[in-house]
């Protein structure tokens, strides 16, 4: 009977220990611990008095003080108080006698002051610190358990077993205690270790997250290739340098068979020498039309010993065509200081040449008058030559004037149907209405026009077609002039506005060089569509927010 009662108690004693562990299964809980502990602690504090020692009437071996211990330390101040008050008035409920009444008031004025006074110090120690403050609570607390044994012994109602069961009851409620603890601590320690591995594995995927968007974000073209030569990521730049290949069919494949369509082979030989170790290695690869600077750099996977490599390419190609421009600049820079300084030198003794051809031509027999006429014709060729010079000269200042595009073409019109009827060619003019007014220099605008209309017509046989399209854009005026010649091949295409680059067998490579320098001194783009055997389609777009200005030429 007595030893049934014990592991009563002893259950009862472990039931805030049991609750807490089905309570703690879940990392949010964790915030509820005091509440938790304090309402376990509470249920099993009543269970325990309700259940008495059969042999005592006072129920001095009695396990009660087991969940009142662990649930104030656990539960705080306001958790202790609640604890303490609940305790008392069940107390009060069970004694019956002066003596037991006295060790009542013992037990509130002297143990619970101590007890509280170890709550604060017990939640900041550590586990080994919170089982020493709650061995010594129950030390304290069993006190009055003392004085009532020692009571017993007095006044005869004690005996042997009655001694043991003190014993037992001791060591029993400081092993429960201990226990209680431990294991608390190691359900909190294992819950915070989940939290913190939640937390990291939470922040992990953030890192994986912003480190992917960073690298598809990013403008240069990331490829990844692990230890046997398969490809294990890639951004979205890749994907689309790579296309019509999608993700899924590109990853887990060996890299040759992917990138085999660069057609580098020094490529494939810079990632062979990094995979044999080599830390990077680079080259400049033309792909698509467009130009990639590479990179292939080494990267070891420490947990699987392996080596892989990184393919970075980087596209060059708006930096070579601004590198192409700068030259193109620089050419036309030379053009404009030559002929600042040797025009007026060779204008002075051309005029001269040519007055005294003249003087010949009239005084010379009817028969040499074609000779005389084809040195004229030549000395006028290389007037205008020179004419061209002074076009491209620098530090020229242009003055505009608001004026329409189309009423700037449709005075133009007369000149260039005419020339056209002479080859034997048709004219196609498409205007939008309403054509917004720009600033001009009305002078050098013809000149582009005709320059532009007429190496259209140049390029093209008899029944040829020229059409000229006048619209508005978004942010100015888009002139277009296409022909039906025979086109530009692609190699030429690059180098069509270099001074003294053409493409005709007379020609003298200034004409494009000048529309370009006009375009740029009004603040507009000239670009150049071509296909072989269809024809060529010089685009010119003007800026309208550029206006009102007195520039420089370009």
């Amino acid at each position: 009977m007595v030893w049934q009662y014990i592991l009563l108690q002893t259950l009862i004693a472990l039931l805030p220990i049991g609750a807490m562990l089905l309570w703690l299964t879940k990392p949010e809980r964790l915030r509820h611990i005091p509440v938790a502990i304090v309402a376990a602690s509470g249920v099993s504090l009543l269970l325990g008095m309700l259940s008495r020692y059969p042999l005592h009437s006072e129920s001095i071996i009695n396990f009660r003080l087991i969940p009142y211990i662990i649930g104030s330390l656990y539960g705080g101040i306001p958790g202790a108080s609640l604890l303490t008050v609940l305790y008392m008035v069940s107390r009060l409920l069970q004694v019956s006698t002066t003596f037991s009444i006295a060790l009542l008031g013992l037990f509130f004025l002297l143990i619970v002051p101590y007890l509280f006074t170890r709550i604060q110090r017990f939640q900041a120690a550590d586990r080994a610190g919170r089982l020493r403050i709650g061995f010594c609570g129950f030390l304290a607390t069993s006190i009055p358990f003392v004085v009532a044994a020692i009571h017993d012994a007095n006044t005869g109602d004690s005996g042997f077993w009655y001694w043991m069961y003190i014993v037992i009851f001791g060591l029993g409620s400081a092993a429960i205690i201990l226990f209680s603890i431990q294991t608390l601590e190691l359900s909190i320690d294992r819950i915070k270790l989940q939290v913190e591995l939640q937390e990291v594995s939470s922040n992990y995927r953030k890192e994986v997250k912003r480190l992917q968007e960073f690298i598809d974000i990013s403008p240069l073209v990331a490829i990844f290739i692990d230890g046997q030569g398969r490809i294990t990521q890639l951004n979205e730049m890749a994907l689309k340098l790579l296309s019509p290949y999608d993700r899924s069919g590109v990853l887990h494949r060996p890299y040759w068979s992917v990138l085999n369509m660069f057609g580098s082979e020094t490529l494939f030989d810079s990632i062979t020498k990094v995979m044999k170790g080599a830390e990077r290695e680079s080259e400049v690869v033309r792909f698509r039309n467009r130009l990639f600077y590479t990179a292939v750099c080494a990267w070891r996977d420490e947990a699987k010993q392996e080596t892989g490599a990184v393919l970075i390419a980087h596209d060059m190609t708006e930096l070579q065509q601004l590198k192409d421009e700068v030259d193109k600049m620089e050419r036309l820079s030379l053009v404009g200081q030559m002929a600042a300084s040797i025009t007026h030198e060779i204008r002075n003794p051309m005029a001269v040449i040519r007055g005294f051809i003249q003087l010949l031509n009239e005084r010379s027999p009817n028969e040499h008058h074609s000779y005389f006429h084809i040195i004229l014709q030549e000395l006028d060729r290389a007037n205008n030559i020179i004419n061209d010079f002074l076009s491209l000269a620098q530090n020229r200042i242009v003055e505009k004037n608001t004026r329409k595009l189309n009423e700037v073409l449709e005075d133009l019109m007369p000149l260039i149907s005419a020339d056209a009827n002479m080859r034997g060619q048709m004219i196609e003019l498409r205007i939008e209405e309403d054509i917004q007014p720009l600033e001009l220099n009305v002078k050098e605008i013809k000149q582009l026009i005709l320059n532009l209309a007429r190496n259209g017509m140049e390029a093209m046989t008899d029944k040829g077609i020229l059409r000229i399209e006048l619209k508005n854009i978004e942010d100015g005026v888009q002139l277009k002039v296409r022909d039906t010649g025979i086109g530009i091949p692609p190699e030429k295409l690059e180098r069509l506005f270099e001074p003294f680059f053409t493409t005709k067998t007379n020609g003298t490579g200034l004409g494009l060089a000048l529309c370009l320098s006009i375009v740029e001194r009004h603040h507009g783009k000239i670009q150049v569509e071509s296909k072989t055997g269809e024809g060529t389609t010089f685009i010119v777009s003007f800026n309208k927010y550029k206006a009102g200005q007195l520039t420089a030429g370009a």
